[in-house]
């Protein structure tokens, strides 16, 4: 046997459990293959574990490690570092807990919470640069790690009595969808709920156009004198949570 086809069976066993890698391996091995097996599948338990926090402390412990446990046997790791294990897991909530959408964006939550946390850098605006700023033709630049989802239920707020120790509310689904904004600010991984309009004004903001243009799209979304207070008040608060990082 090569060192690539002992690799391969090696790989096999751990991964899928397979009898014939294992044969191939050798009659004496199986024992030693067991204990590989459940580092292997321990280091993998414990990664969604810790990534995942707020999931496994609502859906309880046993109910996580059975779902965890469904992961790995249907989704091997994928990158050289065991941090990108964690991104995929959120589709599995989605599959295996269709009646219970909290549970997935829980888990999405969590996820993009901790990579805006290593996400890429950028400082944000300081507001003396704004003086000179001709908005009518201004274009916004908005964070890095600025991550946008619709919720169809209360998560946000589970996820926020749950992170704080605090008895959790009921899930709940929303009676029209909210979307929640990620992002990170200095060394803060921070999120809310979207304001109205605000959805459309990022959308806008990431496509280049220009502040004026923003003002418009809330005008006809809003009306003439709730889109211009918007627009100003969305200014306001994406330059004060550190959202915005450049005007072009």
């Amino acid at each position: 046997m090569s060192l690539l086809e002992l690799q391969r069976d090696f790989r096999a066993w751990i991964a899928d459990a397979s009898g014939e890698a294992a044969e191939r391996l050798g009659p004496g091995a199986r024992a030693g293959l067991d204990v590989y097996q459940n580092n292997y599948r321990a280091s993998l338990v414990a990664c969604l574990s810790e990534a995942f926090e707020r999931v496994r402390l609502w859906i309880g412990e046993e109910r996580f490690l059975s779902t965890a446990a469904a992961h790995i046997d249907v989704t091997p790791p994928h990158a050289w570092t065991l941090d990108a294990y964690a991104k995929d897991f959120p589709e599995t909530l989605e599959l295996l807990f269709p009646g219970d959408p909290e549970i997935a964006e829980l888990g999405w939550l969590d996820l993009a919470l901790s990579e805006a946390f290593v996400g890429p850098d950028a400082d944000p605006l300081d507001p003396a640069a704004l003086a000179a700023v001709d908005w009518d033709h201004a274009v916004l630049r908005l964070g890095p790690t600025l991550t946008t989802a619709p919720f169809r239920s209360n998560a946000a707020a589970i996820w926020s009595a749950l992170s704080a120790g605090e008895m959790p509310p009921p899930a709940e689904r929303l009676a029209e969808p909210a979307t929640v904004l990620v992002w990170r600010n200095a060394f803060t991984s921070c999120f809310r709920t979207a304001e109205p309009g605000e959805v459309r004004a990022i959308e806008l903001a990431r496509d280049g156009a220009s502040f004026g243009a923003i003002c418009a799209a809330l005008i006809d979304l809003l009306g003439e004198e709730q889109g211009v207070a918007a627009a100003g008040a969305m200014l306001g608060r994406w330059i004060g949570d550190g959202l915005l990082v450049g005007v072009d």
